[in-house]
């Protein structure tokens, strides 16, 4: 893979139409339309990982987006200036703007979670394989012919966050124009993690595109001259667009840091404990130093905040080395692992350590796990819910629940893998509070008021 070709600012969908003159980039005019989109402005009531906040500020998906873009705003820019100085050549290219293209890029990352955090992810994937819609795996209906492929009946059990984000902004849903969000090339190519079908996916749940937009997505590798790996029939297996390196660290830093932050916040973690755990970070010559600035802060979560700065400091220096010094391997398609796998010794057990202690005292604290309970329930129900409607839309109930999702969504597609993902882009597009009160609402828990 070459800079030249994998940086293109030609938007998904108007291909054949020129530029707008103004002082934006494409790229900054992607940031433009992500930030004014509904899809973006929802995320502000969608668990990120504790229950939305009460009287304690913690982070939700709009937040964790908003810091992962400015994050990933200066990895591409570091990236860009260290690679400038290597190649001079590249200086009047789009290489100049990948600070713009990455914190696009991590602005739509979270766009296709569903509600309730990585647990509404996991209720959509096992109502398929364990639960209620497992039947549609040999479904035929004699009268109209409906039934799901392999490959389809793959997507659906192992439905995943980053491939719906990629569904969200390159789909055609009705009324919206063609190519979706109209993205350019490289912010589209940036945001797939997981660039291969889902049957690749080896029950891993993590996959890069939809049967549906696979075409899509081949379409923009052609154009970028993405390496496209050998692989078996009936599936497709890509090479990591190498920006995508800058956006998952990006990710990698943000949630495992601002977590850990967060958790003090929640008196999870005592003082002591987070400060041993961001001290962790600096080698011994340095912790001196940084010790005696955070001291001179009286208030103990202005001390937390300047540890974790610091931290966020150090990860992203060590994750643009890490690029710059494996440019050749990640244009050759070589690179294995994420930037983060491969920092500096000192910083990368302080990150285990954080990750460790973020699975057992956070992850499974009560109030997460009751959250994932709960979004857990909700999300089930209500994909049983609508998808018995559009496999039986001429009943009574079908035709009410139906009747009341936006017509956005194609809820009588001509083929039944249409409708199901009809029905998957309905629900992951709720908020935590839409899907509480719809399930509330259909169970007559509540009635809502006129």
């Amino acid at each position: 893979m070459n800079w030249e070709q994998l940086l293109s600012n030609k938007r998904f969908g108007q291909e054949q139409q020129p530029h707008k003159v103004d002082d934006r980039t494409e790229f900054q005019r992607d940031y433009d339309r992500l930030i004014f989109s509904a899809p973006f402005r929802r995320l502000q009531n969608k668990t990120q990982v504790f229950p939305l906040p009460g009287s304690i500020f913690v982070h939700n998906r709009l937040t964790h987006s908003l810091e992962v873009s400015s994050v990933g705003r200066s990895l591409g820019n570091d990236v860009s200036r260290a690679l400038v100085e290597r190649h001079p050549h590249l200086r009047d290219t789009h290489l100049m703007e990948l600070g713009s293209i990455v914190s696009a890029a991590c602005l739509a990352h979270d766009l296709g979670n569903p509600p309730f955090g990585h647990s509404g992810e996991r209720a959509i994937g096992t109502y398929f394989s364990e639960g209620g819609g497992h039947f549609l795996k040999d479904y035929f209906c004699e009268d109209t012919g409906d039934s799901l492929t392999s490959e389809q009946w793959s997507d659906l059990v192992n439905f995943e966050g980053n491939a719906n984000a990629f569904r969200l902004l390159t789909h055609h849903f009705n009324g919206r124009r063609k190519g979706g969000f109209v993205m350019t090339y490289s912010t589209l190519a940036s945001i797939v993690k997981y660039p291969f079908s889902s049957n690749l996916s080896s029950g891993k749940r993590k996959f890069g595109f939809f049967r549906a937009e696979m075409d899509s997505y081949m379409k923009i590798a052609a154009e970028l001259g993405i390496k496209r790996y050998d692989s078996p029939k009936g599936t497709v297996r890509y090479a990591r667009y190498p920006l995508v390196y800058l956006v998952e660290a990006a990710d990698d830093i943000c949630y495992e840091i601002m977590d850990i932050e967060d958790a003090y916040k929640l008196k999870i973690l005592t003082t002591e404990e987070t400060k041993e755990l961001l001290m962790a970070y600096f080698p011994e010559e340095h912790r001196e130093r940084i010790f005696e600035r955070m001291s001179t802060l009286e208030d103990r979560n202005e001390q937390i905040v300047y540890l974790r700065s610091c931290v966020i400091n150090t990860l992203e220096t060590e994750c643009v080395k890490v690029f710059v010094d494996n440019e050749e391997k990640i244009l050759n398609g070589e690179f294995e692992g994420s930037l983060i796998d491969h920092i500096g010794e000192i910083p990368g057990q302080a990150y285990r350590r954080c990750e460790e202690i973020s699975y057992s005292r956070i992850y499974h604290s009560r109030d997460v796990m009751d959250i994932e309970i709960a979004g857990y329930k909700v999300i089930t129900s209500l994909t049983d819910l609508m998808v018995q409607a559009v496999i039986h839309p001429q009943k009574a109930l079908s035709q009410l629940l139906i009747n009341r999702v936006s017509t956005q969504y194609d809820m009588k597609a001509p083929t039944l893998y249409g409708r199901i993902m009809a029905v998957l882009d309905y629900i992951s597009g709720m908020t935590d509070v839409y899907a509480m009160d719809m399930y509330r609402n259909i169970n007559g828990m509540s009635i809502p008021t006129l």
